[in-house]
């Protein structure tokens, strides 16, 4: 008798590292800051279904300084919030 693999999908949240990691991949110009645009991007790659709005609420939380970007001393309110929303490896 043949042995039959069986393959599911198995939906693991994301950890805070991998979720910081995305950002990090994310910052296209490595100038040590997330855009808009960056932050949109990476949440592409987490799975957002509305990942242009979940950059600009995530500019509104975590931008601290108001300078438009999410800086070194920033990632980490927004890695919770990125956190908090539940995204999964598919």
């Amino acid at each position: 008798m043949p042995d039959i693999v069986l393959r599911c999908r198995v939906n693991v949240p994301f950890t805070k590292e991998q979720i910081k990691a995305t950002f990090r991949e994310c910052d296209r110009d490595r100038d040590g800051r997330l855009s808009k645009e960056e932050l949109n991007a990476a949440f592409q790659r987490l799975g957002s279904h509305l990942p242009c709005w979940r950059a600009w609420w995530a500019l509104h939380r975590a931008d601290a300084n108001g300078d438009g970007y999410i800086g070194e001393g920033e990632l980490d309110d927004l890695v919770n919030y990125a956190f908090k929303q539940g995204y999964k490896v598919k």
